[in-house]
């Protein structure tokens, strides 16, 4: 068929081709830049042979995810003989550790880049000395303390809710929205505050969706998460549970054959994870997550915006990308919450936009998270979009593509469906 002045549909397709190769250029050009784990094996192991000297440890040791917990790092001068830190590092690290706590799991010690003085995962790890010199912000940014109906519980939502079970992680992030709850010693919440917020779930049938959070709700020992599974598991009114979780990024390990044979019991269970950067996808970390995979547990990742780390749109994008092959699927992207001492991390709401923008239609949607500010007090999750609806009329509106085409398209009032099919 002759069109368009007399090109022929193949000539049309090829030139809309070249046009569309045209504009993931700029990502090509630099994706190979980026560091990632799996590209970095090679310097991981040889922090990992280091590590296991130190620590006169096997493989099987390094292997069982108790060891990695018992074995946190949250000493500067132990610190000191794995990665590389100058005087200045090594001092602000100790002035921080007086005033906020910090540990770092074996494993993800192997991850940091000795080489980069920004490394984002020294970043999202070690204490700077800016936490405490600059440290404004808020201690409860989400007004937690506000929305806690009983035992452990936050309820933002009308049917849904957190158990929130412990303090403890596997890794102290530098940006954790709940730091406050960090304290000196890690505590997991006893039986009898976990069975007031099972009974008010219970007692409370509209509530179809439990997350069980903390701290990291894969702290828990086997035994406490199959009976709290179990009984939430036994409402009748929950739907479904879901964890939220940074072990897979931080300690792999904790995804034991145990674990997964608990989690496979009480379905269905969905697990949310928390990956920022590239470099946080090891073999180590893709291979926990094919593991709760292949026996059909739905994972979701998190992320949060941060500034250093992965406010960058082709960052965002190899993550995302990264995340689809190990079977995780883009989420959330959370814009970073005004935590004390995390102002360095905050970004502007532009550069979060902008990552969208250049996600939409550039990838597949299944690449796209949502990016969301959570508002303050606890009011819950907004969603940042850029803005396709342009103006709208009385029977059109005007749209915007993702390619800044705009259009004009029909949106007339509906009509009962009786009036069609009388």
């Amino acid at each position: 068929m002759e069109c368009l002045g007399h090109k022929n549909s193949r000539d049309i397709s090829l030139e809309r081709a070249q046009q569309l190769k045209s504009r993931i250029e700029d990502y090509l050009s630099v994706k190979d830049t980026i560091p990632t784990g799996l590209n970095r094996q090679n310097e991981i192991q040889e922090k990992k042979n280091k590590i296991l000297t130190l620590f006169n440890a096997t493989e099987e040791n390094w292997k069982d995810w108790k060891w990695q917990l018992t074995n946190r790092i949250s000493d500067a001068d132990t610190l000191a003989q794995i990665i590389k830190l100058d005087e200045k590092e090594l001092e602000g690290i100790k002035k921080v550790g007086s005033e906020f706590r910090w540990s770092i799991s074996p494993y993800y010690a192997t991850l940091i880049d000795d080489n980069n003085k920004y490394c984002p995962i020294k970043l999202m790890s070690i204490p700077h000395i800016y936490e405490i010199e600059h440290n404004k912000g808020d201690e409860d940014p989400m007004g937690e303390e506000f929305t806690n109906p009983a035992g452990s519980i936050t309820r933002r939502y009308p049917d849904r809710l957190i158990i929130n079970v412990t303090n403890e992680c596997a890794m102290y992030c530098r940006h954790c929205q709940r730091r406050r709850n960090i304290g000196t010693q890690d505590t997991h919440n006893s039986r009898e505050v976990l069975q007031e917020s099972i009974d008010y779930v219970r007692n409370n049938p509209e509530i179809r969706d439990v997350l069980i959070t903390g701290g990291d709700a894969l702290t828990l020992s086997d035994s406490m998460l199959d009976w709290l599974l179990g009984e939430l598991h036994a409402i009748p009114s929950v739907d479904y549970i879901r964890l939220g979780s940074r072990t897979l990024v931080t300690m792999p390990q904790r995804v034991s054959d145990n674990l997964v044979n608990i989690l496979r019991k009480y379905p269905p269970i969905y697990i949310n994870t928390h990956f920022n950067h590239p470099m946080e996808i090891t073999e180590e970390s893709k291979a926990a997550c094919d593991k709760l995979a292949n026996v059909g547990i739905p994972l979701g990742n998190q992320a949060v915006l941060l500034n250093g780390v992965n406010n960058d749109k082709f960052v965002m994008r190899l993550l995302n990308h990264e995340l689809l092959k190990c079977r995780v699927r883009p989420y959330y992207i959370f814009h970073a919450k005004h935590v004390i001492g995390t102002t360095h991390f905050h970004t502007s709401v532009d550069d979060g936009i902008e990552i969208m923008e250049y996600l939409r239609g550039y990838t597949s949607g299944m690449a796209i998270p949502t990016y969301i500010i959570n508002a303050p007090g606890g009011k819950g999750k907004t969603p940042i979009l850029p803005q396709y609806l342009i103006s709208r009329g009385k029977n059109s509106i005007k749209i915007r593509t993702w390619e800044g085409e705009v259009f004009d398209y029909e949106n007339h009032p509906t009509v009962p469906i009786e009036a069609y099919l009388k």
